[in-house]
């Protein structure tokens, strides 16, 4: 006999919201950093924070997926082709997630310098593995980031819908 799930789990919640909020604080600040000149007092402390928290983000998504692999979760409510465009959405926002961290992580590392999370420990920068790496791997981080941002207002706009037109669950789970 097993137990149909109706909510989220506490944990799953959690990472949920703090990886939503991280994301939006992130897109911000990047959105922010990229007019700093080198006059700024923010020039070098922004770009370390942004990083160091990008990084963050880069392992708390790790641990948010092997909790989702291993846990049991609500089904999805709708028709099947809502239920079906939601699921290739969370894929392709994680997809996109991903490949947000690589394009950052080859932004950084081009010139060889490791990258100081924190000021606590390092990751490796393996230099550049192609010519203009830095800004070609920018201008994709960039879109790549918009893109995020785009997805992710589609997905609260349909967890609205589901909230008001709907009148289902959807919402309710994950509060």
């Amino acid at each position: 006999m097993t137990k149909q799930v109706t909510q989220y789990n506490k944990l799953a919640k959690l990472l949920h919201w703090s990886s939503a909020l991280i994301i939006i604080a992130m897109f911000a600040v990047g959105w922010w950093m990229v007019d700093l000149d080198y006059y700024s007092q923010w020039y070098q402390l922004a770009p370390h924070w942004h990083k160091s928290v990008g990084l963050c983000l880069f392992a708390l998504t790790i641990l948010r997926l092997i909790w989702k692999a291993t846990t049991k979760a609500p089904e999805i409510e709708g028709t099947r082709k809502e239920v079906k465009i939601a699921k290739s959405v969370h894929h392709l926002l994680y997809t996109l997630l991903f490949l947000v961290f690589i394009s950052g992580y080859m932004i950084s590392t081009a010139d060889g310098r490791d990258i100081d999370v924190f000021n606590w420990f390092s990751i490796p920068g393996f230099g550049a593995f192609f010519e203009n790496q830095e800004d070609i791997a920018g201008n994709i981080h960039y879109y790549l980031a918009l893109t995020v941002i785009g997805l992710a207002c589609l997905h609260i706009l349909a967890a609205i819908k589901h909230h008001v037109v709907n009148k289902d669950n959807t919402l309710k789970k994950m509060l």
